[in-house]
């Protein structure tokens, strides 16, 4: 049974012991929310699941957070977690949705197309009686994952760079408006305020609705056409490291639209060149 990328609790809990399905808490936290995804994984988890540590599915070469690891290192850290490429895979996070889509969007980077994110997170699963429980998990057999890599979800400094001049691409900033518009600090020290020149704005949580899950696809649609989404033109999306980027990313493919790319370096990358160029804003 194929995946669709989107799928909700009583779906979960339908399937959640078919042997092939694979759960992952994805959650993770920005440096000033003084919060430990791990700590909360062993605190509380949907039964079965395993944690899946973004920093550590990361490239080990750059100092910038958790940029997309080689196809080498995410194969063999797949494997390690049981992911093979016939496995099922789940994801979700314990803020409702704010990283599983990170994850989403990364498996698929690796050609991995079997994967689905959780609507509404930990929080409405436990908000609807659900089981959850604590712990350690039962380490995973490992498994060989073989990568193909999809290079047209992945945009770098460089392809940014050019598209300040060719505007071929449209690209869509995730955080908030005030981050955008330079008027609030960003949580990663030593960063300039503002947006990359020529960038749009949509703050993540303006795809979802009070319970964290996706708004529907009209509603995605309406929101990306409004600003300037259309079919025939590119869309990459940004965010602070790359993060809810990938939210805009799977709304647009829920909306029905291409996914476009991901500025992967995002504005932890732009935002410490002293040599690229800032905007500030609305």
């Amino acid at each position: 049974m194929s995946l669709p990328d989107l799928i909700d609790c009583d779906w979960l809990a339908a399937h959640l012991a078919e042997p092939d399905l694979l759960v992952f808490d994805a959650s993770f936290y920005l440096p000033d929310e003084g919060r430990d995804a791990r700590g909360g994984f062993l605190s509380t988890h949907i039964p079965g699941a395993r944690f899946f540590d973004i920093e550590v599915f990361s490239d080990t070469d750059t100092d910038l957070a958790h940029m997309a690891p080689s196809a080498g290192r995410f194969a063999r850290l797949a494997g390690e977690l049981g992911i093979s490429n016939t496995s099922r895979v789940v994801v979700y996070d314990q803020k409702g949705l704010f990283s599983a889509a990170r994850v989403w969007w990364l498996l698929r980077l690796f050609g991995h197309e079997q994967v689905a994110v959780l609507d509404g997170g930990l929080p409405l699963w436990s908000a609807g009686g659900r089981k959850i429980v604590s712990g350690a998990s039962i380490p995973a057999p490992k498994v060989s994952f073989l990568p193909k890599l999809n290079a047209r979800l992945l945009r770098g400094l460089g392809d940014i760079e050019v598209n300040l001049h060719s505007k071929a691409a449209l690209v869509l900033d995730a955080r908030s408006a005030e981050r955008f518009a330079g008027e609030a600090a960003e949580p990663r020290p030593g960063l300039a305020s503002g947006h990359i020149p020529g960038s749009r704005n949509l703050h993540y949580t303006k795809l979802l609705d009070e319970n964290a899950c996706f708004k529907s696809a009209e509603e995605l649609r309406s929101l990306f056409i409004a600003l300037g989404v259309e079919q025939t033109r590119p869309v990459i999306t940004s965010c602070g490291s790359g993060i809810t980027a990938a939210i805009l990313n799977l709304g647009l493919h829920l909306a029905g639209f291409e996914m476009g790319a991901l500025y992967d370096g995002s504005w932890a990358e732009w935002g410490s060149r002293e040599d690229m160029p800032k905007e500030q804003g609305a």
